[in-house]
């Protein structure tokens, strides 16, 4: 008989229960946070981190791989991150990611206090941007900007130049859109 993957959850898992309905996120980062808690789910991840989000903005959202180097990068970051959902995220399991550098916010039932700081992070660079919901290079910056997160770690494991990536969102969401392709944001 062949068990599956999400049978390992307890009922009791927050990441299972959490929600994802935050007028505060454009389309794009709310369908990346909710993609990150089923992963995190199937996955039998107790939080959902910042690299399960990463993960999750990459697939979800063009102006975040706009963000990055081009193709070669993406193929290996991508490759990276799919190596950390089918094992190497293992020894995150029974911890917490939280590297105490950012603010603290009200914990977010089933994200680690880092992811849930990025959440916080990115809809208050939105709002002081525009005032529009957070779109995803805003959630992007807010996952870069604390050097212990794991999604800083996944970057940097795939060679991902994190101080040019900072620079590129910096740039402006016009440089991006542009490298996307023209997408348009939800702003």
């Amino acid at each position: 008989m062949v068990q599956s993957r999400t049978s390992r959850q307890s009922p009791q898992n927050p990441v299972a229960h959490g929600t994802d309905d935050d007028p505060r996120l454009a389309a794009e980062p709310a369908a990346a946070l909710a993609a990150a808690r089923r992963r995190a789910v199937r996955d039998g991840d107790r939080q959902i981190d910042t690299a399960h989000l990463l993960h999750s903005l990459l697939e979800q959202d063009p102006q975040v791989r706009a963000a990055f180097d081009g193709g070669p990068q993406l193929a290996r970051l991508l490759g990276y991150l799919v190596q950390r959902s089918i094992g190497y995220g293992l020894r995150w399991q029974s911890g917490v990611e939280d590297s105490g550098t950012l603010p603290v916010v009200t914990a977010v039932e089933g994200l680690s206090p880092l992811a849930a700081a990025a959440l916080e992070q990115a809809c208050v660079r939105a709002a002081l941007r525009d005032g529009a919901p957070a779109r995803g290079v805003d959630l992007l910056a807010a996952i870069v900007a604390d050097p212990q997160a794991r999604a800083v770690e996944v970057l940097t494991r795939a060679a991902v130049d994190v101080q040019g990536l900072r620079a590129r969102i910096e740039d402006g969401p016009r440089d991006l859109r542009a490298r996307a392709g023209g997408a348009e944001g939800a702003c």
